[in-house]
């Protein structure tokens, strides 16, 4: 089965309006035959978790032992693993594609890591190649811009757009982040 691994802060609580777009997210991927593969505790890693889960998706939480809480009761397979940086390549190494919402500093080591994986071309001898990478709203387009900026910064002298741009896609909403999905043939069509 094809699998999206799903990064998200762990804050948002189910009355927001950030955790029911998590939780649309993970019912639109579950049905359309995908796994969601995300961190396994809280926010929006159990809001997408709920969603695939009421759409009777599979779910997998990448747990860590640093931390002593429990899955959420959304995850049918947890995979256990002992320090952080295990947890986030057993995260990379599962998905067939990687979707961002907002989150963190754990969030964003987790789009960095999979981001630059692909830039250096390491996923594909780790993890199978370069995979979709969609970003959700504009919570991350600072961070684009910043990467963007790289290369005028470098090259002040020629218009220099960073190749790393092209590894990721931007996404308003929960919605087109499933439809890119669909264009770039993750999953088929309804």
């Amino acid at each position: 089965m094809r699998t999206v691994t799903i990064f998200g802060s762990s804050l948002p609580v189910e009355a927001s309006a950030i955790y029911r777009e998590g939780r649309l997210l993970g019912r639109w991927l579950a049905e359309n035959g995908l796994a969601v593969c995300n961190g396994g505790y809280g926010g929006l890693m159990e809001a997408s978790a709920r969603g695939a889960r009421e759409a009777a998706g599979h779910t997998i939480g990448v747990t860590c032992a640093i931390w002593t809480s429990p899955p959420n009761p959304w995850i049918v397979e947890e995979v256990r693993t002992a320090t952080f940086l295990e947890r986030l390549l057993a995260l990379i190494e599962r998905g067939d594609a990687y979707i961002v919402l907002p989150g963190g500093t754990g969030t964003l080591a987790e789009l960095a890591m999979v981001w630059e994986m692909m830039n250096k071309a390491v996923l594909s001898t780790t993890a199978g190649g370069r995979k979709p990478l969609v970003l959700v709203g504009s919570y991350w387009q600072p961070v684009v811009d910043c990467v963007n900026r790289e290369g005028s910064l470098l090259f002040p002298e020629a218009a220099h757009r960073s190749a790393a741009i092209d590894l990721i896609t931007l996404a308003r909403d929960a919605r087109e982040a499933v439809d890119e999905l669909r264009r770039l043939s993750v999953l088929g069509s309804r």
